[in-house]
């Protein structure tokens, strides 16, 4: 499933890379990675038969590793230019549009799951009423559905109360510390008294900085809730269901940035 002012200039570096990297750079290659993922995760789930449950959780595990990479590497980018991420410029139009907080709202893991658990469930309705079932997301069982249910009421209440947290820091823009910092600099403007302005810059600059704070906080706890819900799922289902899970988040993550950079691609083409 699925993160600068100029996010093509700002740098990167990676653990264990001492070269200097775009963010943008590494979306593009952690974007093959999972490509490259997608294609063993479907290998795995068409010759389920003959993959022993050891080698799925050895790839279940690479994969979600592969998340937690992305979000270390975020983290860390975070810390530079979190405007950035809560405003990336290497994803599409229409991705950005769907944003909460600068990546995938968490509680969608449960539609994504729900929805692909009725896709396989109605493929396998014949198959069930004679007792053989195939073991994949259609077979959740009594005891993963309660589950799953407990962690998506968790999850919506503190994604919820992220979501109050990041209003509140919105609406701090305006606090009379703000409104009044504003007026007096536009006072120094109109005036043409330069000098003030520049001895109000440090002012300025420091309330800057704490808004950015208040952001990187707000995105840190967002991208935690993100992989905790994802990896908690994950624990849910059983290894072949998991593949089945990644499969679903991986085609949909790809195929709708590939179709939202066609339409970016599409309005900026001469009319």
């Amino acid at each position: 499933m699925s993160v600068l002012p100029s996010s093509g200039s700002a740098t990167y570096m990676d653990s264990g890379n001492q070269n200097p990297d775009t963010f943008n750079n590494f979306f593009e290659r952690w974007l093959v990675e999972q490509n490259q993922h997608l294609r063993e995760l479907v290998a795995a789930s068409r010759q389920q038969s003959s993959v022993d449950e050891q080698s799925l959780r050895c790839l279940v595990q690479r994969v979600l590793d592969h998340y937690e990479h992305y979000y270390k590497a975020k983290a860390k980018w975070s810390k530079q230019d979190v405007l950035a991420m809560l405003s990336p410029s290497w994803i599409s139009k229409f991705e950005d549009a769907f944003l909460w907080i600068g990546g995938w709202r968490p509680s969608i893991a449960f539609h994504l799951l729900y929805s692909k658990s009725g896709m396989q469930l109605e493929d396998q309705l014949d198959e069930l009423i004679r007792g053989m079932g195939r073991g994949d997301l259609g077979d959740l069982s009594p005891t993963q559905l309660s589950r799953i249910n407990e962690l998506q009421t968790k999850t919506i209440r503190e994604e919820k109360e992220i979501s109050e947290k990041m209003a509140k820091h919105q609406e701090s823009v305006a606090d009379s510390s703000m409104v009044e910092l504003s007026h007096l600099v536009s006072e120094m403007m109109r005036k043409g008294d330069e000098d003030g302005v520049d001895v109000e810059e440090d002012k300025v600059e420091s309330a800057m900085e704490s808004k950015e704070e208040g952001l990187k906080e707000i995105l840190l706890r967002a991208d935690d809730l993100r992989f905790r819900t994802l990896k908690t799922v994950i624990h849910i289902l059983n290894p072949i269901q998991s593949v089945h899970f990644f499969i679903a988040a991986a085609e949909l993550h790809l195929r709708i940035h590939e179709w939202g950079k066609r339409i970016d691609h599409k309005h900026h083409q001469p009319s």
